[in-house]
This record gives C-alpha cells, sequence and structure tokens, in this order.
C-alpha cells in the first residue's frame, strides 16, 4: 500500500508544475514535460497497487519516454520560443517505438535500467553544457547560480532516493523483520522504495525546474520570472505568443 500511495507525491508535483507552467503562458512543450513526471506516478501507482505485467509496463516505459522527451527538449538551442520540432521528433518517435519493442522481446529490467540511466546522463551533462556555455549569456549571474542550485538540489535528491532503494534491495529481508517487530504506522519509515518513489519525485521535479531555466535562457528573461519559491509562480512571461 505505501508503494502505491506514496506515487501520489510524483502525481501532484507533476500536475502542480504543468499548471504553473501553463498559467505562466510557456510553450505548451514545457507542461508537457512536467505532465509526463505524472503520468510516471499513474503508471507506478497502478503497478504497485495491481502488480500486473500491463501495470509494470506503464509504470517502466513512460520513464523512458518522459527521459527522452527532456532530452529532446534540451537538444534545441536555438534562439527564441520558435522550436523546430521536426528535426527531433523522428528520432524521438523511433526511439520510443523500438524500445518498447526491444523491451517486450528482451524482458531485462537491467537493460530498462540501463537505457535509463543513460538517458538521465546525457540530459545531465546537456543542462551543465546549456548552463556554462555562451548559450545561457542572457542569464543574469545570479540566477544562473541559483538555476545551478535548483539542479543540483533536484539531482542529489534524485540520486539519494536511488540509494535508499537499492539498499532496500540488498536488505530487504532484515528490513522486513525490522518492520514486522515495530509495526506501522512506524513500520512506514522502513519503507525504502516508498522513499525512492518520494525522493526521485521531488528530485525530477527540481531537475525539470532547473533545466526550463537553460531552455528559457535562449531569450532575455524579465526578471520577474526568476522570483518566487517555485522558480515561476509570482511572475509573467511578456514575450511571444505561446507556441508548442
Amino acid at each position: 500500500m505505501a508503494n502505491s500511495f506514496s506515487n501520489l507525491i510524483t502525481i501532484f508535483l507533476g500536475l502542480y508544475g504543468g499548471y504553473v507552467a501553463s498559467q505562466q503562458k510557456l510553450p505548451t512543450r514545457y507542461p508537457i514535460g512536467f505532465l509526463g513526471v505524472a503520468v510516471v506516478g499513474i503508471g507506478s501507482f497502478a503497478f504497485h497497487a495491481s502488480l500486473l505485467y500491463e501495470a509494470q509496463l506503464a509504470d517502466e516505459l513512460p520513464m523512458v519516454v518522459v527521459a527522452s522527451y527532456s532530452l529532446f527538449i534540451l537538444s534545441d538551442s536555438r534562439k527564441g520560443f520558435d522550436f523546430d520540432a521536426g528535426r527531433g521528433v523522428i528520432p524521438l518517435v523511433a526511439f520510443n517505438t523500438l524500445f518498447p519493442i526491444s523491451y517486450a522481446i528482451y524482458r531485462n529490467p537491467i537493460y530498462h535500467q540501463t537505457v535509463f540511466a543513460t538517458l538521465m546522463a546525457c540530459i545531465v551533462l546537456r543542462t551543465l553544457y546549456l548552463i556554462h556555455s555562451d548559450i545561457s549569456k542572457n542569464v543574469p549571474p545570479v540566477a544562473k547560480k541559483r538555476m545551478g542550485k535548483i539542479y543540483q538540489t533536484g539531482l542529489l535528491t534524485f540520486l539519494t532516493g536511488f540509494a535508499i532503494w537499492n539498499l532496500d534491495n540488498i536488505y530487504c529481508n532484515t528490513l522486513t523483520e525490522w518492520k514486522n517487530a515495530i509495526g506501522w504506522p512506524i513500520a512506514f519509515l522502513l519503507e525504502g522504495h516508498s522513499w525512492w518513489h518520494a525522493l526521485t519525485a521531488i528530485g525530477s521535479y527540481l531537475m525539470m525546474l532547473g533545466t526550463t531555466f537553460p531552455w528559457l535562457s535562449r531569450i532575455p528573461i524579465p526578471t520577474s520570472l526568476l522570483s518566487g519559491s517555485s522558480g515561476f509562480q509570482g511572475s509573467s512571461v511578456s514575450g511571444p505568443p505561446k507556441q508548442s
């Protein structure tokens, strides 16, 4: 039960991020990225509640789709909000068509984890490049430092959740004995998989928030956009009309 309901954090943060990005009238591709996080949470909830193979795919495949979509967005470094989707759509669609087919044939979780980890590593490297290259020269140094901290916090939170998940797998039997001895609700604190859900949800949200700044660094950023705890909230984006 804990592994199911811990996904509510993922769903909430994904919906919240999509709502705020939409309210700030950012191009459609930005709220879609946040909403993708919510889809991952919904799929994970379905799997842990049912333990069906179909639900497992609904948990695992969106992780890869959202990660590849984020890398797809980050690959565009042209100035302005205009977006040449044609250059990247074909590789994106091809990848997200071939991967599910190959995963259905080769049902090895290590394969899925390797692909997902590779995408995440590419996202991290691309984000660091955008932050430190001339592409983000329109961003004031204070703002650049802030978006770096947001992304770093998200990455460390994500990796902490990943470490807890692995420790939970390694010491599963011992932790189960402890949980049975302690009893609920305190035993929830030892639910490593649930902490993995919660921490990766928070980490993913912060990482997507941090990478949104490099996306926006292609245009002059209104100072109001950098105010507010969410990174978006409390500001309005003045500029070109909303595009995809």
